[in-house]
């Protein structure tokens, strides 16, 4: 029997995870960890309902957390197979998991030191040296070349065009002229945006599995880099500082190309700029190294060299250096993460500058249901940081012009880049008012047959 169940993902947009079966063969698809409401962290703490003796390999489309964190968690708990990506995903996850199981160390220290956890004593789901254990499984995989990856079942990647590394991927079921082929979207970036390549046209499949994160949106038809110079100009007139809470990879990478380009061409003033994420610095070291996915804006970028950037930008890498970041109060850009505000450098500096209303918190990404982020952006008064109440005064700003997933119609265009229908496309990886709308659109324009399963489910095909 071939099928897919659904183990994450599902009416959301974290906790990616797909199990995929030929036969005796099983893999995994994506291996993330949940985010957001209580209800759905907890499930990183539950075993996963899968045979691990049975698991033969798992395939990452690329190195978010959301897509990539359990991974340590499942080798801890005896998953010993190979674990096969892109080769710069494979770099920017030796950057990310580490990070992540030390990030989940501190904060579990910091939650014991001050005593708001429930838990006594508060644990990590993974520490940082299990994290580097984990990394020894790691596989590159070409794009564009088929990879039998086990017995009855082999792997394709194209470029999503989402971050650094990214793929959808065919998965081709069965052999000898009797074969299933099933795409996965992983997180479909968009086009014209710096840096890296646009989204190549998909594979052809029988079925689809689809990310729905902007099911129901648009993306603002605004110049991001007019906007942004807006938000930098307006909080720099007032004395304050712009705190921007970013995805370490992707996000981070894109905004320095901007917020550099803007101080090139003198139209914002020359504060200082902190990029306080050692994540986010060493993601921008892969960044540069992988030139074979850059585009040619990027190339162009690369050929005038980046000496005006080391001279703009102080990085700050260790927490002494961070430290003063947070007790500089003169105008100044501060690049911090995590995106959705959860954890990591950026909740300090949020606790320090929410109370001041010269200040401007601005966020770039989507922010899922329950973090902290959604809940500023929606209009909170005060949040809870480390244990304390920080009242909300900043300024509060949302650009969604830097989302890396595709809106619905840039979705619907990729769609139509397949030369056949699928038979059966699943939308997974979105809010439930999300994976409606994108099921309503896809139907509607292309006729499609969609479906959003539950967690858990799983479908024969």
């Amino acid at each position: 029997m071939n099928s897919i169940r659904f183990l994450g993902a599902t009416h959301t947009v974290t906790g990616s995870k797909h199990l995929v079966t030929a036969g005796r063969s099983q893999i995994l698809i994506d291996c993330g960890l949940f985010q957001g409401f209580k209800e759905l962290r907890l499930k990183n703490w539950e075993t996963l309902p899968v045979d691990l003796r049975t698991l033969h390999a798992v395939l990452l489309t690329h190195a978010h957390i959301d897509h990539t964190g359990y991974l340590p968690r499942l080798i801890k708990d005896g998953f010993k197979g190979p674990v096969y990506a892109s080769s710069s995903t494979i770099g920017l996850c030796r950057i990310l998991l580490p990070d992540t199981g030390r990030l989940q160390e501190e904060d579990a220290r910091y939650a014991n030191k001050k005593g708001f956890s429930k838990h006594s004593p508060a644990l990590p789901l993974f520490t940082e040296s299990e994290a580097r254990a984990s990394l020894r499984f790691l596989r590159p995989l070409p794009f564009d070349e088929p990879y039998k990856v086990a017995p009855r079942i082999s792997v394709r990647l194209g470029h999503s065009g989402h971050i650094l590394g990214s793929a959808f991927v065919q998965v081709t079921l069965g052999g000898n002229g009797d074969e299933t082929r099933v795409v996965f979207s992983g997180d479909l970036g968009r086009s014209s945006r710096p840096i890296i390549d646009d989204p190549a046209a998909p594979f052809e499949a029988e079925y689809l599995v689809l990310e729905s994160t902007y099911g129901n949106r648009l993306h603002p038809a605004d110049d991001a880099k007019v906007r942004l110079r807006e938000v930098v100009n307006r909080t720099v007139e007032r004395g304050g500082t712009v705190v921007v809470p970013s995805f370490a990879v992707g996000r981070m990478q894109e905004l320095l190309y901007l917020i550099t380009e803007l101080r090139e061409e003198n139209r914002i003033p020359a504060v200082p700029i902190f990029l306080d994420s050692p994540m986010a610095i060493s993601a921008s070291a892969e960044y540069l190294k992988h030139t074979e996915e850059h585009d040619q804006e990027m190339r162009d970028r690369m050929a005038r060299g980046f000496d005006n950037l080391r001279k703009m930008v102080t990085v700050t890498r260790t927490q002494n250096e961070s430290k003063r970041a947070i007790r500089d109060r003169g105008p100044a850009i501060i690049l911090s993460s995590s995106g959705m505000a959860v954890g990591g450098r950026v909740l300090h500096h949020l606790a320090a500058r929410l109370p001041d209303p010269r200040n401007t918190i601005l966020f770039v990404g989507f922010q899922a249901a329950g973090t902290r982020g959604r809940m500023i952006v929606e209009g909170a008064k005060e949040t809870k940081i480390h244990g304390e109440i920080v009242p909300v005064n900043a300024e509060i700003v949302h650009m969604e012009e830097l989302s890396a997933h595709a809106d619905y119609r840039e979705t619907l265009c990729w769609l139509s880049r397949f030369k056949q229908p699928p038979r059966r496309t699943f939308l997974v990886h979105g809010e439930e008012s999300a994976c409606e709308a994108l099921e309503r659109h896809i139907h509607d324009e292309l006729g499609w047959q969609c479906a959003v399963p539950e967690y858990g489910e799983e479908v024969e095909l």
